[in-house]
């Protein structure tokens, strides 16, 4: 059986990589960049510190700093006027995952042509988008590398989910010396994102021997340093261990794909506006004990990573220590206990569930879930 690995051709790392992509746009002779970012990073300085140095190499740029925390069908909408109005000829995106999702739908679509929501699902597009250098200042989403952009189309109340060869980066950026000032908070809840992709791809479907070998080496990586990372942000070696991390769980989850905590999750942040993060967290290691239904094995092998002792232990005593693990995890940086305190609603959960089964995140979970079995694990995170 074949298999395809997808991965940006140009990924820098590390102190002082941020010059990096100066230099490669430089090299490239591109006319004029949109830069996509919010209003925190354009507020504290971050956007202009960036445009500064484009300016200082004579590459133009304009800027649209707008993108919501959950981006929006209308945030693509209006950052790809600002593109088309200004001829922009390549795009960088500077922030998180919001940030370089809202620039892969700009992209995609001044590629392209038509609407977002032509290419909901996956690889609808007919060409690459515009070039796109993802410039990273989270650890968490890996979107600055995948193939995944998740938009909320306003009008159904859903987040889309796009998975497109198309909408992978050509270049990516993860520099520890823009994620200094993250806040704790922002801190846990990328890393317990992290924490999903790696655990969600090691027990899908589609895993394979690499994607297997970097979704644990990130989930040993993020045990032991996303604590340190929430509790001392200044700590320069453990948020470049976490950059490492999410991104080897990007490369696991961009080619095994991800798992039903991540169909769940889609809908409540599109439902209820709801930090994407702090969802997978709670949702985790109920998914998880749904799972260990037909994969113990495999969430054996995640306890050990997550530093269990599981040698004298049997497939199913070992889930459910990896299990307790992410729960114990969970609780050390901060992250709610249940839904119920996010709002969730229990006469939405129908609804959402319904949504969820149509999410092809879902579409490679170990196990394949009724509506009612979905519906339960919505209630087991309340």
């Amino acid at each position: 059986m074949s298999s395809t690995f997808y991965m940006p051709s140009l990924n820098v790392m590390g102190s002082g990589s941020l010059a990096e992509a100066i230099n490669y746009i430089k090299g490239q002779g591109f006319k004029k960049g949109l830069i996509v970012s919010d209003n925190v990073l354009s507020k504290i300085g971050v956007v202009k510190s960036f445009t500064d140095l484009l300016d200082q190499d004579h590459i133009a740029s304009v800027v649209y700093d707008q993108v919501q925390p959950n981006p929006t069908t209308s945030n693509v909408n209006a950052g790809l006027t600002i593109l088309q109005k200004n001829n922009c000829d390549f795009v960088v995106s500077l922030g998180g995952g919001s940030p370089h999702d809202c620039a892969k739908g700009i992209a995609l679509v001044a590629s392209n042509g038509g609407n977002l929501a032509d290419y909901e699902g996956i690889d609808q597009s007919a060409k690459p988008q515009l070039p796109l250098i993802a410039i990273n200042t989270t650890a968490g989403t890996a979107s600055e590398m995948t193939r995944f952009a998740i938009i909320t189309d306003e009008e159904r109340h859903v987040k889309m989910a796009i998975v497109d060869k198309h909408v992978t980066p050509v270049l990516s950026v993860n520099d520890p010396s823009l994620m200094i000032g993250m806040p704790a908070s922002l801190t846990a809840a990328t890393g317990m994102d992290a924490l999903t992709h790696a655990v969600e791809a090691y027990v899908s479907t589609g895993a394979t021997p690499i994607t297997d070998a970097v979704a644990l080496k990130a989930i040993e990586l993020i045990q032991a340093n996303l604590p340190t990372a929430v509790e001392h942000g200044e700590n320069v070696a453990a948020r470049e261990q976490m950059a490492y991390a999410q991104f080897m769980a990007g490369m696991a989850f961009n080619n095994a794909s991800l798992g039903y905590v991540h169909a769940m999750a889609h809908q409540l942040g599109g439902f209820y506006d709801l930090p994407h993060g702090v969802c997978n967290a709670v949702l985790l290691p109920h998914v998880q004990r749904y799972n260990a239904q037909v994969c113990p094995e495999r969430l054996k092998d995640i306890a050990r990573c997550l530093g269990v002792d599981v040698l004298a232990m049997s497939a199913e005593e070992g889930a459910n220590a990896a299990i307790t693990a992410i729960e114990i995890l969970a609780k050390e940086v901060g992250i709610p206990a249940g839904l119920e305190a996010l709002g969730v609603k229990t006469d939405d959960i129908s609804l959402l569930a319904e949504n969820a089964l149509k999410d092809v995140c879902g579409l490679t979970n170990p196990k394949q879930a009724s509506h009612e079995e979905i519906c339960e694990i919505f209630r087991a995170a309340m």
